[in-house]
C-alpha cells in the first residue's frame, strides 16, 4: 500500500496572479491517490494530456504538478482561453513575424514560443474558436507553427496541456468543438473529482488555508474544531477549492478565539448537505454527534 502523499507546495506560484490554493496540491483521499497514479504514469510522456473538472477543483494546479514530474527544462506557460483576444487570438497563441503585427500582442514568440521546451497550459479549450481550434490542431499534428505573417513554420517542443470544465463530446454534438482535436486528446484524460467527492483532502487543505492566511495576517493558527470539522467534511462544496480557501479565511478573521466554530463558517449555500454514508461516518467523531444535531437543526 502506498503512503499518502503530503501536502505539495509551488513556490514558483508566487510569480503568477494565482491565489493562495494555486501553491499546494494533496494526495489524502483515495480519489486522489488514483489522480496521482494516473500522473505518475502520464507525466513522462509527450502526448497532450486533458484534464476535465469543475471550475474551482484546481485543474492549474494539476497541470503545474505534471510539468514538475515530466522534468521537462522550459517553462510553465498558463494561458486562459477565454482571456484571449478576439482579434489578436492566433497572433497570441502562435506568435507573429516582424513588421506582420501592429496590435497589442507583447511578444513575438506567441505564447507558444514562450513554452518551448516546456509545457503550456491552456485553460478552457472550448472557448477558443472553431477556426483557432483547427489552426491548433494542425500544430499539434505536424509538431511546428507558423508565426503570422512567416514563411516558414518553426519547429516545435512543447508539452500541451488543456483543462475543460466541460463535457467536450456534448460541445462536438453541438457544433461548438472540432472533432479532430477532441478525439486528439482523448488518449491522454485525466478526471479531477470535485471536492464534494475527495472528502480526506479538506481537512488537509483547510488546515494548509489557515495556517497560510494566518502568517500572512500575522495572526495565531486557532485550531478547527471537532464539529467545524464534522460540517467542512459534510458540505457539498459548490465552489470547490476555490470556496474552501474563501470560507477558511473568513473563519480565521471571525474567530474570536483559538478554535473555529461551526457559527464561523461562512457557506455560500446555507447549512452543510450531508451525505447518509457520510453521516455516518463523521457522527462517530468524538462530541461531534451532539453538536452536528444541534447545528443541523438551525
Amino acid at each position: 500500500m502506498k503512503v499518502p502523499q503530503p501536502l505539495l507546495t509551488f513556490p514558483d506560484a508566487d510569480k503568477s496572479p494565482l491565489s493562495i490554493r494555486a501553491k499546494a496540491l494533496v494526495f489524502f483521499d483515495p480519489r486522489s491517490h488514483q489522480v496521482r497514479d494516473e500522473v505518475e504514469r502520464l507525466a513522462p510522456g509527450s502526448q497532450p494530456l486533458l484534464i476535465r473538472g469543475e471550475t474551482g477543483t484546481g485543474k492549474e494546479l494539476l497541470a503545474r504538478h505534471i510539468h514538475r514530474a515530466s522534468e521537462r527544462p522550459g517553462l510553465f506557460v498558463a494561458v486562459s482561453c477565454g482571456a484571449l483576444s478576439r482579434t489578436y487570438a492566433e497572433a497570441e497563441l502562435f506568435g507573429y513575424a516582424p513588421g506582420a503585427h501592429n496590435g497589442p500582442v507583447g511578444s513575438r514568440a506567441g505564447w507558444f514560443g514562450s513554452a518551448q521546451g516546456g509545457t503550456l497550459y491552456l485553460d478552457e479549450i472550448a472557448d477558443l474558436p472553431l477556426a483557432l481550434q483547427e489552426k491548433l490542431l494542425r500544430v499539434l499534428q505536424e509538431r511546428e507553427v507558423l508565426r503570422v505573417g512567416a514563411r516558414e513554420p518553426i519547429p516545435l517542443d512543447v508539452r500541451l496541456v488543456v483543462a475543460t470544465s466541460i463535457d467536450l463530446a456534448q460541445a462536438v454534438s453541438a457544433g461548438k468543438f472540432l472533432e479532430g482535436l477532441q478525439q486528439y486528446l482523448a488518449d491522454g484524460n485525466l478526471e479531477l473529482p470535485p471536492l464534494r467527492q475527495r472528502i480526506g483532502d479538506i481537512l488537509p487543505l483547510a488546515e494548509y488555508f489557515l495556517g497560510v492566511h494566518a502568517q500572512r495576517l500575522e495572526l495565531p493558527v486557532p485550531q478547527i474544531g471537532t464539529a467545524a470539522q464534522a460540517a467542512l467534511e459534510s458540505y457539498s462544496w459548490p465552489g470547490n477549492i476555490r470556496e474552501l480557501e474563501n470560507v477558511i479565511h473568513f473563519a480565521l478573521l471571525v474567530s474570536p478565539g483559538d478554535e473555529v466554530l461551526p457559527e464561523h463558517l461562512n457557506f455560500s449555500s446555507g447549512a452543510p448537505v450531508v451525505a447518509l454514508d457520510d453521516l455516518r461516518r463523521l457522527l462517530q467523531l468524538p462530541g461531534a454527534r451532539e453538536q452536528l444535531r444541534a447545528l443541523l437543526a438551525e
